[in-house]
């Protein structure tokens, strides 16, 4: 059975069009150059912060992190950000008694705005830079597992990417959920590990609840 469901951050609770766009403005190109550079780096398989290199050789995306901070326009993110569908999806799996977490690729500050959005939503947040490990890297995972009061295989992890997110937490024995959006689930969609690997393929997060339930039942 499925006891606890644990989210990605990027293009799964938070919509980056608009950090992505600050980025844009930082490096000094157009955003929809920007943008189209974005796509075709992530459709060839490629690293997204490469991004940052073909318009800047060199660049250090932690260190121009801190030039931001420093410059008084930090990447940042907040309520109007989140997709539409978060809210309504927590309450209910929460109704439903599931345990919930957040757990992405994310810096200690961005770890300190999700806790001030998702405080009394979530039972557990956690980011790459509090473990000292990042997707798709199994350590990761065994780190979600480690703090989710369940065994692996009554996780489900949530998540826009087949290979940050969904590949390696079913190697980490958990359950997954691909939702469709942003870049990398709208290029995945399709292919045949984005159709065969998950437990779930979802347009809305929404879906989420009724699956789980009628999963649950199927397992009693």
């Amino acid at each position: 059975m499925m006891r606890a469901v644990v989210f990605d951050v990027g293009e799964c609770l938070v919509d980056e069009t608009r950090e992505y766009g600050t980025w844009a403005d930082w490096l000094g190109v157009p955003r929809h150059t920007f943008h189209a550079m974005f796509g075709a780096v992530v459709a060839q398989g490629r690293d997204y912060r490469e991004v940052f290199q073909e318009f800047r050789p060199g660049f250090d995306l932690y260190e121009e992190r801190e030039k931001r901070a420093a410059a008084g326009k930090p990447e940042s993110f907040d309520e109007e950000d989140l997709y539409d569908d978060v809210r309504p999806a927590m309450g209910q799996l929460r109704a439903d008694g599931l345990w919930l977490g957040i757990a992405g690729n994310q810096t200690i500050r961005a770890g300190k705005i999700l806790r001030d959005l998702f405080t009394e939503d979530v039972d557990l947040i956690g980011t790459s830079d509090d473990w000292g490990a990042s997707k798709p890297d199994l350590e990761f995972f065994r780190r979600v597992a480690e703090v989710v009061p369940f065994t692996a295989d009554e996780i489900l992890y949530v998540g826009d990417r087949v290979d940050n997110d969904l590949r390696p937490a079913v190697a980490a024995g958990m359950h997954t959920a691909l939702v469709h959006r942003g870049p990398w689930a709208t290029i995945q969609w399709r292919t045949e590990e984005a159709e065969n690997l998950p437990t779930f393929r979802v347009e809305s997060l929404s879906e989420l609840p009724a699956l789980i339930a009628n999963f649950n039942d199927s397992a009693r």
